[in-house]
């Protein structure tokens, strides 16, 4: 072999151990990381050395939600996507134990970041993840690179007709009230939330439904997805200090939203624009659940969003 055919040689094999490793970054491993009381199941992705994105995820959802996501940003990406506390395969203590609020969620989460030494990232977030995410964001705005926020919602304007009889509750937290949102925790409930809004529902996985409905149905969940109900009124509580952050950190956002979402309307994420006057904005013919649907169309739009503003 002659000096001219060994660069050759060399180059190729080059490329071959290049293409190796790019295949193993992408590649989702499934992990668990004891935080507390709390056993964190979550899917990693990616080159650790890379710029990290944080998928939070919502209900009636797990990190599954982000199953067809991940690949599509692991090839530049480091992807964490963690189940919940009362989600998923986490493993969490029963209620008594743990304090199913979004305090304490947000609380378990950012030590989970900590132990997995996540100094800072991008975060997209999904209906519950955002008020967990936000929560995040206020204790540590230094870490937060960017913001997706996919029908995640920050403002009163954006709460839709859904929330009438949980809002009942907060009024009123009695028994009977609490009683008539047993509905909220069941398969059918489920499902509805999942089709609901969604044109073309052939696009919906049946996986997807019948994961969630299976974990959701847990003995004593319940019970924990009904004290996250009557907890969310804190959120709303905290808007405007999650919108004073928007305003003062101005950190670069995107909103890829379900438009015909029953739970949180356009007008949520037209609001930003309010505080933040550079945010994006995406409106997609679906419901809640827009990934499951126009999983293609976002990812690209979350994509060019990631690679304009992480360095």
């Amino acid at each position: 072999m002659n000096s001219k055919q060994a660069l050759v040689a060399a180059g190729l094999a080059t490329a071959v151990l290049s293409s190796g490793a790019q295949a193993a970054d992408l590649q989702v491993q499934h992990r668990f990381e004891q935080v507390g009381d709390v056993k964190v199941f979550y899917r990693e992705a990616g080159d650790r050395n890379a710029p990290t994105v944080l998928l939070l995820h919502g209900y009636a959802a797990s990190s599954f939600m982000y199953r067809n996501l991940i690949p599509k940003l692991a090839d530049k990406y480091h992807v964490i996507a963690p189940d919940l506390p009362g989600f998923g395969f986490t493993e969490a203590p029963a209620r008594g134990q743990y304090n199913y609020t979004f305090e304490q969620l947000a609380q378990t989460m950012t030590q989970f970041t900590e132990q997995l030494k996540l100094e800072r990232y991008a975060m997209q977030v999904f209906d519950y993840g955002a008020p967990v995410g936000w929560r995040m964001a206020l204790a540590h705005p230094e870490r937060v690179t960017a913001i997706v926020s996919q029908n995640g919602n920050a403002y009163a304007e954006g709460l839709g007709a859904g929330w009438a009889p949980i809002q009942k509750y907060w009024q009123a937290p009695t028994q009977a009230n609490r009683e008539a949102l047993h509905e909220f925790t069941t398969p059918a409930s489920i499902k509805w939330q999942y089709l609901e809004g969604v044109p073309d529902k052939s696009l919906v996985a049946p996986d997807a439904i019948a994961l969630e409905s299976l974990l959701v149905s847990r003995p004593g969940n319940a019970e924990v997805q009904l004290d996250l109900l009557l907890d969310y009124a804190s959120n709303v509580a905290k808007y405007p200090e999650f919108q004073a952050y928007f305003r003062q950190h101005q950190p670069p956002l995107l909103a890829v939203w379900g438009k015909n979402d029953p739970f949180f309307l356009p007008a949520g994420a037209e609001a930003w624009k309010r505080d933040i006057p550079h945010a994006q904005v995406h409106f997609y013919d679906t419901g809640h659940l827009a990934l499951e649907t126009h999983g293609e169309e976002i990812g690209k739009v979350i994509r060019a969003f990631l690679d304009q503003h992480l360095k």
